[in-house]
């Protein structure tokens, strides 16, 4: 190992033992999701976003809503819904008689973590100023260009159930998220512990365990761990068998309508990388690709309608491609 990345290493050392106590201060407020807690960690030292799909009481709420209790930052819900406008979510101008002038009224967007609930609730027109902030890191109201504060971490939330009053995501805007992540029920013995901790009264607040400060330098060393050119051509493998699976020797042409974009070749290295961190690393392994591929492809592959008839899903479709393509 050379000595440059022996030094990362002992820095992403220095990261992960902070990141351990964000995710065991996290568990004493989420019961049964280690691994959404990962993600959405990952997803932070990343700078990106998340979409999480799960029926109603899964505590989607409670996840966002902790992580930003364990951070010294800004947090806010919106509750999106048919009937509201892109200005409830980005602000807007009033005029101030006592000057004579118009005034820049900031709307909740301004803050560290943003909780978009039910985020296909709302119309399009909302849905675009939203994913716009994601994407551009900076909104414009009426004419004015306003960056947004740092770390801007936005999870949205989706019901799969229920399609009553709800307006789909289309791919592009999908696109903009890093990860989409399925959140699913506890086993029985979590179960249990969730009855007895929100039914007796035990109650307890999460301390603060990072500052601003502290996640800006651990994104800031995010794109500094090593990843070797090997890492990058099976990364630029697995994103290519989405697009040409015949290439590969797969079976797969008549089940993929779209392979996965650019964007999600840069959101695989990138979320390799803040793995490689929370494992104590300084430089990324295939593990650290095969730990986070599947929250990264799930949304970019577009199926058939083939494909949809015999109930094949996204996962099943990279589960193939994995186990076809030569890990370095």
């Amino acid at each position: 190992m050379s000595h440059e990345i022996e030094q990362l290493t002992i820095r992403a050392i220095e990261f992960s033992t902070l990141l351990q106590k964000l995710h065991k201060e996290m568990s004493t407020i989420i019961v049964g999701q280690d691994k959404i807690i990962e993600k959405l960690i990952i997803a932070l030292l990343s700078q990106g976003h998340v979409l999480l799909e799960g029926v109603p009481g899964l505590a989607k709420t409670l996840l966002v809503q902790t992580i930003s209790d364990c951070i010294d930052s800004k947090f806010v819900r919106l509750q999106f819904t048919p009937d509201l406008l892109p200005a409830d979510i980005t602000g807007t101008k009033i005029y101030d008689h006592t000057s004579g002038t118009f005034k820049t009224i900031k709307g909740p967007i301004f803050s560290n973590f943003i909780l978009a609930d039910e985020i296909n609730r709302a119309p399009p027109k909302v849905q675009s100023a939203l994913l716009e902030a994601m994407q551009e890191k900076q909104v414009s109201i009426q004419g004015e260009t306003h960056r947004l504060e740092k770390p801007f971490f936005v999870m949205a939330t989706q019901n799969p159930i229920e399609s009553d009053g709800t307006y789909k995501l289309p791919e592009a805007q999908v696109d903009r998220f890093m990860f989409k992540l399925l959140i699913s029920y506890p086993n029985k013995e979590q179960e249990s512990e969730i009855i007895h901790r929100f039914t007796e009264g035990i109650s307890h607040k999460a301390s603060k365990i990072l500052s601003i400060s502290d996640i800006l330098s651990m994104q800031e060393f995010v794109p500094k761990v090593y990843c070797d050119e090997k890492i990058r051509n099976y990364i630029t493998e697995i994103i290519d068998a989405t697009r040409h699976p015949d290439k590969h020797g797969l079976s797969l042409s008549d089940k993929i309508e779209f392979g996965a974009s650019p964007r999600a070749s840069i959101w695989l290295t990138i979320g390799a990388k803040a793995n490689a961190i929370l494992h104590e690393r300084g430089y990324v392994i295939p593990k650290d690709v095969q730990d986070v591929v599947y929250d990264i492809l799930r949304h970019r592959i577009l199926l058939t309608y083939e494909a949809e008839s015999e109930n094949i899903t996204p996962d099943d479709i990279i589960k193939k491609i994995l186990d076809k393509i030569i890990i370095p």
